[in-house]
């Protein structure tokens, strides 16, 4: 007998789109009760070469076509259609760093109040976009550049001195505030609006791809202790943050992701682009005994592979040309690390992310090769693949296997719940109405 799906109203339900270099993702969402979600449509279509750059749309009729047919996947799956959206947004030009702001208040007997808190961070957030702007016009050799702020938040805030999870209320004379902001060029987040405008969705918000992984991996406990090192590790770029005590310390990227991979050994051994990427997914695959390999024509296109990979000395040459890219690509990591100069001792645990990370040899180079050393790690950090399992507060309820590919948008489901959260009028605590004057 079938199992009766369950009915969903389309007011509870909200859209993660991730649009990736190599792949668009799309993840359906349903509001439970007790604030978690669980997720019930999922879909995933494939990226033409020339519709991203960088991490960043290229091809905007392109992308919406992908998108398109993600989004049917997911909504077929689910049995509901969602308006309300949240997408990611990544590449080498989206500015993300915190900054720490002294403020001497005239009274210090006067409490704080929510008007003067707003005040504070429009203030912190102008000189941080006037910031970001200048790096990116220097980056872009275009001194009219325009940028949008995308995502902000509070790493943390003192008050003589004394910590303070909301200073509203509080009396004091000076405020030490942490805050983490992240700015990108209009053009790229004007693509996002155009595509969502002609895929009928409710834009909620644009958000830093690995900032909304943390947000996924700290999930409802907005008091945890949680610290890592993310690496989200897509077809274009390298995205990572690092979080410390709960608080985002700043998102750096690079434009070294798995295509770099595939193009080296396409150069290496002399083959075109869809022959490599083939080869190099199939690289750590017992291909002859997976699952997935369930028709004949299957076993014979593996076989093909592994003859391919063993005959000339192949696999030795193609794991050759991937450790020569590795080498660049970890450099692009302590660069990116180094930059993080506010933080006495970089968390010890790297998580992994994105399509990307599937790679053993990167993970293995990660894991073994001395790359941290010059940079503040109390000893080796230890390598873990996220999965969904590891994000609290979501689960998944399709028959889908969501690996590390798909956390990217998990983290843009749960930027989604904050910011309906925080639009909610009946929200009163201290945290809601912090978290509304963060909001955009």
């Amino acid at each position: 007998m079938e199992e009766k799906k369950k009915k969903y109203d389309s007011d509870d339900v909200i859209l993660g789109l991730d649009i990736g270099t190599e792949f668009v993702k799309a993840v359906i969402g349903a509001k439970r009760k007790d604030g978690t979600l669980e997720i019930i449509g999922v879909g995933k279509s494939h990226q033409s070469m020339g519709n991203m750059y960088a991490g960043a749309i290229a091809d905007i009729p392109a992308v919406i076509n992908v998108c398109e047919k993600a989004l049917s996947k997911a909504e077929e799956q689910a049995g509901v259609v969602s308006k309300a959206a949240v997408v990611g947004i990544a590449g080498e030009l989206i500015k993300g760093n915190t900054n720490t702001v002294r403020y001497r208040r005239k009274n210090g007997n006067k409490p704080i109040s929510e008007t003067e808190m707003e005040l504070i961070i429009k203030k912190v957030q102008d000189n941080a976009g006037e910031k970001a702007r200048k790096e990116v016009a220097l980056e872009t050799d275009n001194p009219d550049v325009q940028v949008r702020l995308i995502n902000s938040a509070i790493v943390s805030l003192t008050i003589d001195g004394y910590k303070v999870s909301n200073p509203i209320g509080f009396k004091g004379s000076e405020l030490v505030i942490q805050f983490y902001t992240a700015f990108a060029p209009l053009v790229h987040i004007s693509a996002i609006e155009k595509v969502c405008t002609e895929l009928n969705l409710d834009l909620l918000a644009v958000a830093v791809e690995p900032f909304a992984v943390c947000r996924a991996c700290l999930g409802d406990d907005l008091d945890s202790n949680f610290s890592g090192v993310v690496m989200d590790i897509g077809g274009g770029t390298t995205d990572i943050a690092v979080v410390d005590d709960g608080g985002v310390e700043g998102t750096k990227m690079f434009g070294i992701g798995g295509r770099s991979f595939s193009h080296q050994i396409a150069n290496k051994l002399g083959l075109d682009f869809d022959t490599a990427e083939r080869l190099k997914l199939n690289l750590d695959r017992d291909l002859l005994s997976d699952p997935e390999i369930t028709t004949i024509a299957d076993a014979a296109s593996a076989n093909e592979i592994e003859q391919y990979l063993e005959n000339d000395g192949r696999r030795a040459k193609i794991e050759a040309a991937i450790d020569a890219n590795i080498d660049v690509w970890l450099s692009g990591i302590e660069i990116a690390l180094e930059d993080f100069s506010n933080i006495e001792a970089l968390p010890n645990k790297i998580l992994l992310c994105g399509g990307g990370a599937g790679l053993v040899r990167l993970q293995e180079a990660l894991a073994t090769e001395d790359w941290w050393e010059d940079l503040p790690f109390a000893r080796r950090p230890v390598v873990h693949l996220l999965d969904d399992i590891d994000i609290p507060g979501i689960e998944n309820v399709t028959d889908v296997d969501l690996d590390y590919s798909y956390i990217t948008a998990f983290g843009l489901l749960r930027v989604a719940l904050d910011t309906m959260s925080s639009a909610d009028e009946e929200a009163t605590g201290l945290r809601a109405k912090i978290a509304k004057l963060l909001q955009n």
